[in-house]
């Protein structure tokens, strides 16, 4: 590697929510100036005169923007929030200029038609080619009245996913369940107990305050005994941001749900599709729609059978052993909780003391040495938005510094719930000799240390962790030198979850877990004993889980697909119906799970949330491999870098992962590896 490596960390406390909006005006004007100024400086085009300037002009607003939006998600306040909402306006807008700029179009067109393109290499030619796909499906060939109303919808959209996304974390943070009777509390770990107990000190109040972030409300649902208790976590957790529960109506998401539908159905339309699943697919793996329904229900015909029997079990276990003739929703994680200790003899409670958080990632740093030849190293004193924020650099075999990754793991207020990574710089060729090193944020929301105890984390936890790092590896360790193909840039979603997935399996590997599951007190290894139980325990409501999956995908594409337009509460009608095919229970009434499901009116999931089980497949057999010929295999590994990690969005997932895997994938992995291979016979 010739190139020099040029590392560009954000200055986090220099940013002052008064000033974001006239510094992001500044970028916006700057840019869409000089794209005008480069149209009229060259009658004809090349990568060097127009697709390169271009790349520098969108990357000093990535690297703006994205600073302030992951600010927003991780340390919001009433000023950020105010200063981040009169952003977005501003930058729907400046995108719709740019998409709908008819000169430019023609520019990038023209360099597309000239001899010069078939001399650019694989990845340029790749970033001319999605950048014509995507003008179109932003609208360049509109009239002038409808690109007016192209415009109009997604600077709505952007509006409306915000408020939906500020209205989700609001909601939860304005529930808590505050006692000083710790006999209510029965069953709860002690971790969750003492975390309680600190943020009611925190609040100055008496007892112990329970909130409804994700670890606790996990806990919870999991583990109290008090029935009444998990009944009243459960109500104000799935009720959160809606007409229903504790908090109704106080910040509702349900008409932002049918305004956005109806803006992404209407946006479709204006391009010629006839609904958004049409629209989301244009980006994707999959070819039609007919594609991902028939995978679907392929899939749920494969696991369903399975899934009954094992709440079949479970409901006899309920009723023979504690009584209960009839499990509520909010008894379902708990009674699983009591069959699996019953069956296995063992609970994530009894594994959480190895899982120290130090030891978790110093495994997870060897274990990324020992398949890719990464030493990562901590980076000190470097600005960052919270005390509890680390950074971390990589180097690879070469000892060559590769990128650097921010980590924010634990959870607290004012910080949006979930787990995710985000691009904080994107790798690309600055000059002949100099290139931008990616930069990557990991965040999480564990528990927090308590007291003078190290985090300690469950194994469901610490899957979360290594899934996140994988997605990390893949914007990481690309070799890709142009930003809007580089790491995760490009490649489609339903293939973007391969990588995450992947790494996964490395935290149930007893080669791996030897290297780091260790009890926090004593420094004594994951006994094999337990090691054994959690192993046979691994599958154990797998296919529920997997259900649940599905029934969650196939909610989000038939809203997208299926919409009728006009009718109001659509996404409930549409979710009764399929939980009428796919629910294992009854469902109370009340329960409003749209109203918090960010991943399809936040994120980019909407009408691509079945990605996550299109991946799962490409990740289980391309475990598949590594358990033939080893789970460090150094060969596989490195055919693993070479065609999954590094090539970014260079080349087809379809493509890649048959150079891989050296043939199509298929589902047996993913049933073999989950234990439902009697559910195909």
């Amino acid at each position: 590697m010739n190139q020099q490596p040029h590392i560009d960390l954000p200055s986090y406390q220099s940013i002052h929510p008064k000033d974001i909006p006239d510094t992001l005006d500044v970028i916006l004007n700057h840019n869409l100036d000089t794209i005008d100024q480069l149209l009229k400086l060259h009658h004809e085009f090349d990568w060097e005169t127009l697709i390169q300037p271009m790349e520098i002009l969108g990357d000093q607003l990535h690297n703006y923007w994205s600073t302030v939006s992951h600010l927003h998600a991780v340390v919001d306040s009433d000023a950020l929030r105010k200063a981040y909402n009169a952003c977005l306006p501003r930058l729907s807008d400046y995108y719709t200029q740019m998409s709908h700029n008819q000169k430019l179009y023609q520019a990038i067109q023209s360099i597309k038609n000239s001899k010069k393109f078939s001399t650019l290499n694989k990845a340029q030619q790749k970033v001319i080619n999605n950048d014509l796909r995507d003008f179109a499906l932003a609208g360049v060939a509109l009239d002038a009245d409808k690109k007016k109303q192209f415009a109009h919808i997604t600077k709505k959209l952007s509006e409306l996913s915000a408020t939906f996304e500020q209205n989700l974390l609001d909601a939860t943070q304005a529930w808590r369940y505050h006692t000083t009777d710790e006999t209510e509390l029965s069953g709860l770990p002690e971790s969750t107990k003492q975390l309680g107990k600190q943020f009611a000190e925190q609040k100055k109040l008496d007892g112990w305050c329970l909130t409804l972030d994700m670890p606790t409300y996990h806990a919870v649902i999991t583990y109290a005994d008090n029935r009444q208790l998990r009944e009243q976590f459960y109500q104000a957790y799935c009720t959160r941001a809606s007409d229903q529960g504790p908090n109704a109506n106080q910040f509702d998401n349900s008409h932002l749900i049918d305004e956005i539908l109806e803006l992404r159905f209407q946006l479709a339309n204006l391009l010629d599709f006839k609904n958004y699943a049409d629209y989301s697919l244009a980006t994707k793996m999959a070819n039609n729609p007919h594609e991902v329904t028939a995978f679907l229900k392929e899939l749920l015909s494969k696991c369903l059978p399975k899934a009954k029997a094992e709440v079949e079990e479970l409901n006899q276990f309920a009723k023979t052993a504690f009584g209960i003739n009839e499990l509520k929703a909010w008894d379902t994680a708990y009674y699983s909780e009591k069959l699996c200790q019953a069956q296995y003899n063992i609970s994530q409670e009894d594994l959480r003391p190895y899982f120290a958080e130090p030891n978790v990632l110093e495994g997870l740093f060897v274990i990324v040495h020992k398949l890719f030849g990464l030493t990562i190293k901590e980076r000190q004193a470097v600005d960052t938005w919270h005390k509890e924020v680390r950074c971390y650099e990589v180097y690879d075999a070469e000892n060559h510094l590769r990128a650097l990754f921010l980590i924010d793991l634990y959870a607290r207020e004012n910080k949006r719930g979930g787990a995710w990574m985000d691009e904080c710089r994107v790798r690309r060729k600055i000059d002949d000799t100099t290139v931008q090193l990616p930069i990557a944020y990991l965040t999480c929301n564990l528990n927090p240390p308590v007291g003078n105890t190290p985090a300690l984390f469950t194994h469901d936890e610490v899957i979360t962790l290594f899934h996140e790092f994988g997605h990390c590896l893949q914007h990481m360790l690309t070799t890709v030198d142009y930003a809007d193909v580089a790491g995760i840039n490009g490649i489609p979603w339903d293939a973007v979850e391969v990588a995450s997935q992947f790494l996964e399996n490395w935290a149930w590997q007893k080669q791996s877990l030897d290297l780091f599951a260790k009890h926090y007190q004593t420094g004594e290894p994951l006994p094999d004993k337990l090691y054994q139980r959690m192993e046979r325990a691994k599958n154990f409501h797998r296919a529920m889980m997997l259900v649940r999956q599905i029934e969650l995908a196939t909610f989000d594409f038939d809203l997208h697909l299926n919409y009728q337009p006009g009718v109001k509460n659509q996404a409930q009608k549409v979710l009764n119906a399929i939980r009428q095919q796919t629910a294992l229970f009854k469902t109370p009434d009340y329960n409003r799970f749209q109203n918090g499901f960010a991943h399809i009116f936040i994120g980019g999931y909407a009408a691509g949330y079945y990605s996550y089980l299109w991946a799962e497949i490409m990740s289980a057999d391309a475990f598949s491999l590594f358990l033939e010929n080893g789970v460090f295999d150094q060969a596989t590994s490195a055919k693993f870098l070479q065609y999954i990690l590094e090539p970014g969005g260079t080349e087809e997932p379809a493509v890649l992962f048959k150079a891989f895997r050296g043939r199509e994938p298929t589902v047996d992995a993913l049933l073999e590896q989950a234990d439902i291979t009697l559910a195909r016979r």
